[in-house]
């Protein structure tokens, strides 16, 4: 897939790849908080029930970008309509599918500033439920001096990207694997020839399916 930008995406990854052990999902109750105590600022958990996805816990820095708090509210409130299409398909499909995600995305002030940002979006399992909470990093990839002092009020996607439980994402790929196959490059609204190239139009965005084998 194509390379996440953001450390935070990397590490938080990582962490949650280790912890399922070649499953689908690792279980909510194994993520041990003091383990990526220096990622939680940035972190949130999503309740995931029907369509309705609702921050369970957002770390103090997330908040700090909305200049709010975040629990209790419905993460795809948070897009605008043109978008929220794509978001919910992303969304349903990690809580169905035990997909993982990675969203590019603007986030702007009400004064008009932006700022680039990048979300992850990793699958959890409750024992008996599925795949029902979601856990997530959202960070900026440059810090402006105006994040935390006005908030973000408005979100747009600029890239995504589907990673499937049986793909390996290029940044943990082993050398030889990477020599292999070639880096895909990110879901933008251009569409591209991809590994797995079946996709859809979803409004202005173009959303490429996945599977496993």
């Amino acid at each position: 897939m194509g390379q996440m930008k953001q450390d935070v995406s990397k590490r938080l990854y990582g962490y949650w790849n280790g912890l399922r052990k070649g499953r689908p999902a690792p279980e909510r109750n194994e993520v041990e908080p003091g383990d990526i105590r220096d990622l939680l600022g940035d972190t949130f958990i999503l309740q995931a029930s029907g369509n309705d996805f609702r921050f369970r816990l957002a770390g103090t820095r997330l908040c700090a970008l909305y200049c709010r708090e975040l629990k209790g509210q419905n993460f795809l409130s948070m897009w605008k309509e043109s978008d929220r299409e794509a978001i919910e398909s992303l969304l349903t499909a990690i809580h169905h599918d035990a997909a993982a995600a990675v969203v590019g995305m603007t986030g702007r002030s009400d004064r008009g500033n932006e700022v680039p940002l990048e979300i992850v979006l990793l699958p959890l399992s409750q024992k008996d439920s599925g795949f029902t909470r979601i856990l997530g990093a959202c960070a900026p990839t440059s810090a402006p001096y105006w994040v935390g002092m006005h908030p973000v009020m408005k979100q747009e996607i600029t890239s995504l990207r589907m990673i499937w439980p049986d793909e390996v994402p290029f940044f943990l790929r082993t050398a030889d694997q990477a020599a292999l196959e070639p880096e895909i490059e990110p879901i933008t609204t251009t569409p591209r020839t991809l590994r797995r190239p079946a996709w859809r139009q979803v409004r202005h965005l173009t959303v490429y399916e996945g599977g496993r084998n």
